[in-house]
């Protein structure tokens, strides 16, 4: 009896270290020169995880058989790597990054003509009328967007109404919803979103598009301004903070 259960034992301790996460290593290049990346940012999309390479472009993140790795790296095109099981076999793998042509428009600054009459002055300066309003029982306020008579009623409408604002996004989206809590707990993902402004990491884990998350944030009522200027931090945060105060009122 002794004789079968220790290959039986043994055979449940390998099942479940080869089911336990590892680390993957690797080196990220430029694909035209072969010169290492430093502070590219990797992200498992799996787990959640976030790595930034090093001086050299070295990397280490931890990931299993059939997770998805994804880089990015300013003005690089971004793109996903599959981890395999003759990369955990073999060790580091070089990972090259194609280098993007971006062509920048001329862009006209029109400053504020300052008179130094203040009634005439007053009226140049541009104002944004962005309120954001604080319900009771609620840890987050919503931004109305621009004043008009019915701002109250719709940021009303989209905090008591979520089933019907939000049922088309969250709804249909429950697995990867709740990778938002993930991300933020996460600091180097975190550290990346709060540098970036293109939504491509966010798109990347919650395999939203970029049409979607504007419609989720117009949904929970964050002013045009805001979607339009924030960092990918700060979308991520308002994202996660609408979508819980979904999953609490729609119970």
């Amino acid at each position: 009896m002794r004789q079968f259960l220790a290959p039986f034992f043994l055979l449940i301790g390998f099942v479940a270290f080869s089911q336990e996460s590892t680390f993957v290593t690797g080196k990220v290049l430029n694909a035209a020169n072969d010169v290492p990346i430093e502070n590219a940012h990797v992200v498992n999309l799996n787990q959640v995880k976030g790595a930034v390479t090093t001086e050299e472009g070295d990397f280490e993140i931890p990931a299993k058989v059939n997770d998805t790795l994804y880089f990015s790296y300013l003005g690089f095109k971004s793109i996903r790597v599959r981890v395999t099981n003759d990369w955990l076999k073999y060790g580091a793998v070089k990972v090259k990054m194609t280098e993007l042509g971006i062509a920048l428009e001329e862009v006209v600054v029109r400053p504020v003509q300052l008179t130094g009459y203040l009634e005439i002055d007053a009226k140049n300066i541009p104002i944004y009328e962005n309120y954001r309003y604080s319900i009771s029982g609620l840890n987050q306020g919503y931004e109305g967007g621009d004043q008009s008579p019915n701002a109250v009623s719709r940021v009303l409408g989209a905090v008591f109404n979520p089933a019907d604002a939000l049922y088309n996004i969250f709804g249909k989206q429950p697995k990867q919803m709740r990778k938002l809590r993930e991300m933020k707990q996460d600091d180097e993902i975190r550290r990346l979103l709060q540098s970036k402004f293109d939504r491509q990491t966010l798109m990347a884990v919650l395999q939203i598009d970029r049409m979607d998350i504007d419609e989720i944030l117009r949904r929970c009522d964050y002013s045009k301004d805001f979607i339009r200027t924030a960092n990918d931090l700060q979308i991520l945060d308002a994202m996660s903070g609408c979508y819980e105060e979904y999953k609490v009122l729609n119970r």
